[in-house]
This record gives structure tokens, C-alpha cells and sequence, in this order.
């Protein structure tokens, strides 16, 4: 019989019996995709320092706080609407309702959920929001194949290592800024495969395989700045790149091979997307420094820009209590291009002018107060924000990625108080307790899933490793 006779029965017996086909042979991977590869598929049994399985906790909790808060916005609702009319065939979770879906599905609807507003965290070197793409694909994935909490918590952990670090190794803010690409969907799309793959328990070359299939499903322009209701914004920074993710892990998992190395070689991922990269970024200090704990969480729930002013305007009111009608102007510095994304928007959470007439008003922002739309257009609003100048600071520009903010608060009786931020509240540098994480979960889940459940939540997620199957946590997810 002739050789290529043999080969195609090998490949029909082995489609048969349910087996992949014989992987044609092609270039071997890289020193860095292989490196990387190799850290992702042993995630799943390694350890985490205990250090970074705090915070690993911390993210965890928070990201599912947003998506279960997130089930009372628009964008949750958006959601929800696509699984009770196209997605409700299957068993995973959608949190904040009683819905379930496909494994795909439901990380696209827990993503949207997670980014309904600007609750979710974010890694300021990456320009992404890690936690609202990661977290769900993770979760589908984990009760998919019925992994346990340790897993699962190694598997988000894993997901903001390499995330992440592909925008930072695309160029950070010289990439972000000079790009119409949105970075805070190609790290979710990246993210999103190796949390979903090591939940699923992908081996070296599996792993190289699915950041093929993840390479070829990145998108996401920046055209999500025009959003008016957060939808697109939800879908572009988080359902998008949650559904990639676990397609990847599920496709490879299922038996297809692919591209070696598609941060190497002929047409790679970086020639084709930033041909300035330095690939060597994406193991830059991997198992040493966890991007986890890189990662800030937000104090306020409302845009990263808008953080560190409320920061300041809080400390100048502790220092010098003052009432909004004793308030001649603001002005608020910040760097031009943060200053931008936040600059008069249409939507409450991340519009700086509206924030701060909020903050004067009610000398907080509340989870509420961040999303009342119509009060944009209330009288007593307008008037305090008309008082408020953002200045689009170029010194400031010499700062990032360190998102510095400068108050300056003048008083209708002359005086002025200044204020300078320089490490916001949730930030690495300035980093929120156990306490302060815990207090954030509660006001955004009790009143979805009540006092009771609510306990119930954030009990177990800082006992994760107990849990033996993820399915296990729905009941807490969901509200009855």
C-alpha cells in the first residue's frame, strides 16, 4: 500500500474512533510562546502565593459584584433579553437572574453584566479592564467541566497574566492612545482563552493552539467612545471578549489543532496588529510579577479618570467641610489624553463634569447616584456643573501611566483649597483592605440578591478553595 494511502485511513480510522487527525508538522514554536505556553498549562495545579490569592479573591468577588449589580442597568438587561430570546439552551450560570445558557452565551452575557457600568477593575499599563471578561469566561468554562474553586481561582489569576501583558507587549500607552484599536478588547479576548483554557485543563500545546484561535477572533475599535447606554461599550470591552475566549478553549478542547506560534513567524499576530511590539513582554517577569495584583479596584463606581478626583475632592471636603452653594469653581487637571474619555459624556459614570456636581451635592457618589440619567438634566445638577472646568493638562501627560489629578476648589468667599492625587484609592499604590472590598461587594449585591444571599457570596469566595464544583455557586449568583 502507498504511504499516502496509509495516512488517509490513519485519518479516517482516527475519525472514527473519535480521535483527532494526525497534526501536520509545521514550525516549532518560539522561545517566548513557548515559555508562555508552557506557564499556562501548568496554572492550573500551581500553588498561589498567598499574597496573590487575596487578591485573586478580591478581584473575584469584585468582578461578580459588578455582574450581579450590573443586572439592574441596561446593558444587564440588553443581556438578558439575548438569552431569553436566542441563548437559553444550556446549563451555565447567568448571574442576577434566573437564566441559564450554552457555555458561550453565558460568558457573553456575564461579560456584558460585568461591564454595565464602570464598576468592574482595571490595569492602567494594559489600558484594560481585566476582571469583566476573564471572570466570566473562567466561570463558564469551570462549569463546563466541572472544576473546583482552587481552579478556578488559578485560572482568573492566570488570565490577567497574559491579557494584559499582550496590549503592554503591543505598546502601551504609545499603542493605546496612537491606535483606533481598543486594547481593553484584545487583553479580554487573550485573558479570556487562558482563563478559559486552564479551566478547562488544556496541555502546552493545546494552550498555543487556542491563543491561535483567540489571535484570529481579536477586535474591537474605539468607536465604543460614541456609546450613549454603555451596550456596546459592555459588549466590546467584555461579552465580546469573553465569548472569544471560551470558543477558543471549547474548539481546541474538542479536538481542532492550529498555528504553533502566531506571535512568531509568517504573518503573526504582532506584524499584523503592532509591528513596533516587543513580544518579549508577554513573559516579562511571569510567575514573579502576578498582574493581579497590578490590577487597581475601583473605590467609586464610576470611570478610572474619574477616581482620582473624587479622591481629592473628598480629601479637601475632610480637611475644610464646605457645602455645594458655598462653591464658586472647580477646576480639575488632569493629562489630555485620560482627560478625553471623560470629558462632557452623555453617560453619568463616566462623565467628570456630572461626577463632580454629584460629589457636591451629596459629598459622595453612590452606586445609585453614578447612574441617575435623568438627573443630568435636573436644575440643581446643571448648576454645579457649570462651576466645574476640566483642564486637559499637559505636564500631567509626562506622568502617565500614573493618572495623576489635581482639584482646585475656590470658595465663594476667596479661599482656595487644592488638592493632588497621585495614587488613587484601589490603585497598587494605595490599595483597598479586605474591609473596604467587602463593604463594595455588599452595597452592590444586597439589593439584588438580599442581605442574606449577599453574606453568603462573599463568605464563599473567600473560601473558594473549599468549593469542589463551581456549579456549586450559582444558587448565590442568582436572584429567586
Amino acid at each position: 500500500m502507498h504511504r499516502r494511502h496509509l495516512l488517509h485511513m490513519a485519518a479516517a480510522t482516527a475519525a472514527v474512533i473519535g480521535l483527532p487527525a494526525r497534526v501536520r508538522a509545521g514550525t516549532p514554536p518560539g522561545p517566548v510562546m513557548s515559555a508562555l505556553s508552557d506557564y499556562m498549562s501548568a496554572a492550573g495545579s500551581r500553588a498561589l502565593p498567598a499574597d496573590i490569592s487575596e487578591q485573586a479573591k478580591f478581584h473575584l468577588l469584585d468582578t461578580l459584584a459588578a455582574m450581579i449589580s450590573g443586572s439592574e442597568l441596561p446593558p444587564g438587561q440588553a443581556a438578558a433579553r439575548y438569552i431569553r430570546e436566542r441563548g437559553a439552551k444550556g446549563t451555565a450560570t447567568v448571574a442576577g437572574f434566573a437564566l441559564t445558557a450554552a457555555p458561550i452565551d453565558a460568558a457573553l452575557a456575564n461579560g456584558v453584566l460585568a461591564h454595565s457600568d464602570e464598576t468592574d477593575d482595571s490595569h492602567n499599563n494594559s489600558h484594560s479592564h481585566p476582571g469583566c471578561s476573564i471572570v466570566p469566561a473562567a466561570l463558564a468554562a469551570g462549569e463546563e467541566f466541572g472544576t473546583d474553586g482552587a481552579r478556578l481561582l488559578r485560572a482568573v489569576t492566570l488570565g490577567y497574566d497574559v491579557g494584559p501583558r499582550v496590549t503592554m507587549a503591543m505598546g502601551d500607552d504609545d499603542f493605546s492612545y496612537g491606535s483606533s484599536l481598543s486594547t481593553h478588547s484584545i487583553a479580554g479576548n487573550f485573558g479570556s482563552a487562558a482563563a478559559a483554557c486552564c479551566a478547562a485543563g488544556l496541555d502546552a500545546r493545546q494552550m498555543r493552539w487556542a491563543l491561535d484561535y483567540a489571535a484570529q477572533q481579536s477586535s474591537g475599535i474605539r468607536a465604543w467612545r460614541r456609546d450613549i447606554d454603555h451596550i456596546e461599550k459592555a459588549f466590546a470591552f467584555a461579552g465580546m471578549p469573553a465569548r472569544n475566549g471560551v470558543t477558543s478553549a471549547l474548539l481546541v478542547k474538542s479536538g481542532w489543532n492550529g498555528v504553533d506560534d502566531v506571535f512568531s513567524g509568517e504573518d503573526n499576530f504582532f506584524q499584523a496588529y503592532a509591528p513596533k511590539a516587543q513580544p518579549e513582554r508577554l513573559i516579562e517577569k511571569l510567575g514573579e510579577r502576578y498582574e493581579i495584583a497590578q490590577t487597581d479596584i475601583k473605590k467609586w463606581t464610576v470611570g478610572s479618570p474619574i477616581q482620582g478626583p473624587l479622591d481629592a475632592i473628598q480629601a479637601i471636603r475632610e480637611k475644610h467641610p464646605f457645602e455645594a452653594d458655598q462653591v464658586a469653581r472647580v477646576k480639575v487637571h488632569l493629562a489630555p489624553a485620560v482627560a478625553a474619555v471623560v470629558d462632557n459624556r452623555d453617560i453619568p459614570d463616566i462623565c467628570l463634569q456630572q461626577m463632580v456636581a454629584v460629589m457636591l451635592l451629596d459629598k459622595t457618589v453612590s452606586f445609585h447616584g453614578a447612574h441617575d440619567k435623568p438627573r443630568m438634566q435636573e436644575e440643581a445638577t446643571l448648576r454645579q456643573r457649570a462651576k466645574v472646568n476640566l483642564v486637559h493638562d499637559e505636564d500631567l501627560n509626562k506622568l502617565l501611566p500614573v493618572r495623576v489629578a489635581v482639584v482646585e476648589i475656590e470658595l465663594t468667599d476667596g479661599s482656595r483649597l487644592t488638592e493632588r492625587v497621585s495614587a488613587v484609592r484601589g490603585t497598587p499604590r494605595n490599595p483597598m483592605g479586605r474591609g473596604e472590598v467587602i463593604d463594595k461587594a455588599r452595597d452592590l449585591t444586597a439589593p439584588v440578591l438580599g442581605r442574606e444571599k449577599s453574606e453568603k457570596l462573599i463568605e464563599t469566595v473567600f473560601a473558594i478553595e473549599s468549593v469542589t464544583d463551581v456549579r456549586n455557586l450559582r444558587p448565590l449568583l442568582q436572584r429567586e
